[in-house]
């Protein structure tokens, strides 16, 4: 039996996907706006990118007031009853899947600092995972910091620029450029302040970050473009690599994190795959584009003979599509999804989780039974979820049962803003020869797109493709 051969398939989380880890998004306006209604589209336009918790920091009247709680974006800002309370003239917020830190509520982003007062002057949100966070953290605490957080990075960032800004004589600008000579790995991150709002990347640009305008004084910044149509603003750029906004009531100022920055852009090439959503465009480059060009690569690679052609929904399926206009075969969207299944799913046996595909995914029977189908996902992990759609589509008749995977054999974990397993749990790193994991999905061919066919669409090799090729942008100490 499969599960005897292969007991890491089945040992494992039942999610079998990578996950990013949030989305964050700001808006600074010179005068009072609807900051509430903003930061809610802003935020639920980014609801892909973290589905566990969320929370704003709103600028009224000088002061800094910050709301967060557990759960989805929508929910979250329907218990808020009173709601122009949060109306000002800025305003930041974060939708959270953790990385660093657990799922308690003491890690629910943004963090606030306060003054000897107890008013809050500053608030951050990140994006993106620091490789050095505990060594610095345990300095700062024994240096007489505190921290509120279970061992989040993202709080380490702030308590840093808290650190340096007296010592700058609260010049934001240089307190940012120390902050990020101490620390290392990826982050996209939004600062706001009493009087100002700031945003910068790190010199990698790993993690996505873009800027665009709702007016000619009012700026957002968003993790994916996705968030400033939201909000019927429109786009201007992506952040450059090591690049610092500082936006305020009188000016706008751009630099770098150091005068002599070397930045080599190395963004996270899965943004493309499976995190952002088809509408945005990351880098100027369309994200839905590259899916349905992975999709007619994947044929050109290797032609196969069938009756239909389908996407396991829903990154998966403009990859189907191109595929389909590749190779003449028919796409059908036979796989029918239930949006309404969340992440808060606790099944403690096996048995059930594996049941819960079922759940998630459902094939209409009579578009299956004696066909040769194509099937194509964005990628293979675990190779969990991919085996149980297998046996799905078997125990409905399917006569062939090719599959394919829209990025290239996924062989090392991440440790820059992304949730993933570890080398023992990705199939592919167990199993290089495909024709064994075709064995263990139980289909008749399988193929990944490969790494010159990815770059090739991609047009460039400045990206990361540390989870394809094991060798990452940062070095994990």
């Amino acid at each position: 039996m499969i599960s005897q051969l292969f007991p890491f398939i089945l040992e494992n989380n039942y999610f079998d996907k990578f996950h990013d880890e949030c989305g964050v998004f700001g808006i600074y306006s010179p005068y009072k706006v609807d900051t509430f209604s903003l930061i809610q589209f802003g935020l639920f336009a980014l609801q892909h990118r973290g589905q566990e918790a969320c929370g704003f920091s709103v600028l009224r009247d000088g002061f800094i007031i910050s709301h967060k709680s557990e759960g989805l974006v929508l929910d979250f800002f329907r218990k808020i009853s009173n709601s122009k309370c949060y109306h000002g003239n800025a305003v930041i917020g974060h939708t959270r899947y953790s990385t660093e830190g657990g799922q308690s509520k003491k890690n629910i982003q943004p963090f606030f600092g306060e003054d000897s007062f107890g008013k809050s002057t500053i608030s951050i949100v990140h994006n993106g995972n620091l490789v050095n966070a505990q060594k610095i953290r345990k300095k700062l605490e024994s240096k007489g910091i505190n921290f509120i957080s279970e061992y989040s990075d993202s709080e380490v960032i702030l308590r840093l620029i808290q650190k340096y800004l007296p010592e700058s004589g609260n010049n934001l600008e240089k307190a940012i450029q120390k902050t990020t000579i101490d620390i290392k790995g990826a982050y996209s991150v939004i600062v706001l302040m009493d009087n100002k709002m700031a945003a910068f990347r790190d010199p990698n640009g790993i993690r996505p970050l873009c800027y665009g305008m709702l007016n000619e004084e009012t700026y957002i910044f968003s993790s994916e473009t996705c968030g400033i149509d939201s909000v019927g603003g429109f786009y201007v750029r992506d952040l450059f690599p090591g690049e610092i906004i500082i936006v305020e009531k009188k000016s706008v100022q751009f630099s770098l994190l150091t005068e002599k920055i070397n930045t080599k852009k190395r963004i996270c090439s899965f943004e493309y795959i499976y995190f952002s959503r088809p509408d945005s465009s990351i880098e100027n480059i369309n994200v839905y584009k590259i899916r349905e060009k992975s999709g007619e690569k994947l044929y050109e690679q290797h032609p196969v003979k069938a009756d239909v052609v389908i996407g396991v929904p829903d990154s998966g399926v403009p990859a189907s599509i191109g595929y389909s206009k590749a190779s003449g075969i028919p796409f059908k969207p036979i796989l029918v999804k239930n949006k309404y299944i969340g992440r808060s799913f606790i099944l403690p046996k096996q048995e059930m989780r594996e049941k819960m595909v079922n759940l998630k995914l459902n094939p209409i029977l009579d578009e299956i039974k004696g066909k040769r189908i194509v099937i194509i996902d964005d990628s293979i992990v675990r190779g969990t979820t991919s085996r149980r759609l297998v046996y799905i589509l078997r125990k409905a008749g399917a006569k062939e049962i090719h599959f394919r995977s829209a990025s290239p054999p996924i062989i090392g974990p991440c440790y820059l803003g992304v949730d993933t397993p570890t080398k023992k749990d990705l199939i592919s790193y167990n199993y290089v020869d495909k024709k064994s994991i075709a064995k263990i999905l139980n289909v008749d061919s399988l193929e990944f797109l490969s790494m010159d066919n990815f770059i090739d669409i991609l047009g460039s090799i400045h990206y990361c493709f540390g989870c394809f090729t094991g060798i990452y942008p940062v070095q994990k100490n």
